[in-house]
């Protein structure tokens, strides 16, 4: 990189941190960081263990961006000293544009986390993957999908577990569901709400055909136990069945499964891969409170976007991404444009690009 490239990327990100200062707002933060330390040393603060974590959690975010503005300021500052003491071609130049890089991926992470804003982004993810119609060809586009996931939360240090898994008959996947838990996991991870489409050659036609498959996915807020959620008995048809999937034998031969209707939405959570019935249905009533709570986020949006005049659909309708494998190779997000061609980097978790995309237009 020349020295005038470098110059010109200092000016940029001087103009980032001066934004990101202003999104801050620090003399507001400051105010509430007072109010917060006020509270905390209150005599009586740790009797209510609810308030007192909420309290904590606020303050803790609101220091972690105090004290990022502060270090990516100082690394700026740094920089811009070290330009005037190195010369070009030499290893100290080397550290230069390295650091130039490091400053880059900060900033870029610290844009998208001042965007995670809104109510429930800072939680945990309840993510599911439903396979349209196709057969064989969807369930594995949806097994495809599902190892996308994956590997994203493992590349963003996030942890996963599955809460329920149903295994197609030849290959791929009938519907799974996860948790993906890390700070913001559900702020990231909701831009990826909608349908995922898939063109390629099948491996499953003898013919060798190009087919078209999609898979849904559903994104909902995972729900502390001290948000309140009202769900009356007369509202919830709780059945029970024999667990088709993995689990040893006792899960496939008791009837430990359990599947949850919510009769006002008509929502229905099915849930198998505990061992206990009573595992099962605390799950699933967890994943159905999360659901209302989408539901209620999807509700607001709508309102918002009535005002604004937008029109936007939100569910099976709303194709959001194609991934084209042949003719050519090309990964788009309809939403926003923004496109990769490189299949397998998306398809071994680089999704970042797209939520990031996401979120500055949102």
């Amino acid at each position: 990189m020349e020295k005038y490239e470098v110059y010109k990327t200092l000016e940029r990100f001087e103009v980032s941190i001066n934004d990101l200062e202003k999104a801050i707002n620090l003399d507001v933060l400051n105010a509430r960081l007072l109010e917060l330390e006020e509270l905390m040393h209150e005599p009586t603060f740790w009797n209510d263990p609810n308030r007192a974590k909420k309290v904590t959690q606020e303050a803790t975010g609101l220091n972690y961006k105090k004290d990022m503005i502060k270090k990516l300021k100082a690394q700026y500052e740094d920089l811009t000293m070290w330009l005037e003491e190195s010369q070009e071609g030499t290893e100290a130049w080397e550290i230069v544009e390295d650091e130039l890089k490091d400053l880059d991926h900060k900033l870029s992470n610290f844009e998208v986390e001042i965007l995670l804003n809104e109510p429930y982004d800072d939680s945990n993810a309840i993510l599911e993957l439903h396979p349209g119609a196709g057969g064989t060809e969807s369930m594995d586009w949806c097994s495809m999908l599902m190892r996308m996931y994956q590997r994203y939360a493992q590349l963003k240090g996030f942890k996963v577990e599955l809460l329920n898994y149903l295994p197609g008959e030849e290959a791929g996947v009938k519907s799974v569901t996860m948790r993906i838990s890390g700070p913001y996991a559900y702020g990231y991870l909701k831009a990826e709400r909608g349908v995922h489409r898939l063109v390629r050659i099948s491996p499953f036609d003898a013919n060798k055909r190009r087919h078209t498959s999609f898979v849904s996915c559903d994104v909902a807020p995972e729900i502390d136990d001290d948000v309140e959620i009202q769900i009356k008995d007369e509202d919830l048809r709780i059945d029970t069945f024999q667990s088709s999937g993995a689990g040893g034998q006792s899960v496939n031969t008791t009837y430990s499964a359990v599947r949850l209707t919510h009769l006002p939405t008509g929502i229905v959570i099915s849930m198998q891969n505990e061992r206990s019935q009573i595992k099962n249905k605390e799950a699933a009533m967890t994943i159905l409170k999360s659901k209302l709570i989408q539901l209620e986020i999807e509700a607001k949006q709508k309102e918002i976007n009535d005002i604004k005049g937008e029109k936007t659909e939100i569910g099976w309708g709303n194709q959001i991404r194609s991934y084209v494998f042949q003719p050519y190779q090309m990964v788009k997000d309809h939403r926003t444009n923004y496109e990769v061609g490189n299949i397998q980097s998306v398809m071994d978790g680089d999704i970042d690009g797209f939520i990031t995309a996401f979120l500055k237009v949102k």
